[in-house]
């Protein structure tokens, strides 16, 4: 599995909003162990402007987890999220997808063909696991 370079300070959450049950899941399991997580349904408060708000998180936050699925890589607005992180260098090496629900990624951006995607897990608690041992997991020997 592929470790991320460092512990993130920030997790931004990219996801299609009819997935936002499971991500409010996640982004509550992520929590629960001690990481800051940035997604619109949590991180946004009425009256702000939803547009300028995820693009400061953009800017902010140093982890990029996109949440794959069916309905994800149909989204423009999680294309465009993806396009961001992809062109920026805080980024780099910290972009990690997983997959939601059973869908292709290439759908989304060939570019994913060029990192490694997280596998389907059985449960919620499961991707968690899977996503905090990116960067607790011990560094692979080469």
């Amino acid at each position: 599995m592929t470790k991320l370079s460092r512990v993130p300070q920030e997790i931004f959450l990219s996801h299609a909003s009819r997935d936002r049950r499971s991500v409010t899941l996640i982004a509550e399991g992520l929590q629960a162990r001690g990481c800051k997580v940035w997604f619109s349904r949590m991180s946004l408060r009425g009256g702000q402007d939803w547009h300028d708000e995820t693009g400061k998180a953009l800017k902010r936050c140093d982890c990029f987890i996109l949440l794959l699925s069916p309905a994800a890589v149909r989204s423009p607005w999680v294309k465009r999220e993806l396009i961001y992180a992809l062109s920026q260098n805080h980024y780099e090496n910290r972009i990690a997808p997983l997959i939601l629900r059973n869908c292709n990624p290439e759908t989304l951006s060939w570019v994913l063909s060029t990192i490694q995607i997280l596998p389907k897990e059985k449960s919620v608690p499961a991707m968690v696991s899977a996503l905090v041992a990116l960067w607790t997991a011990p560094s692979e020997s080469s």
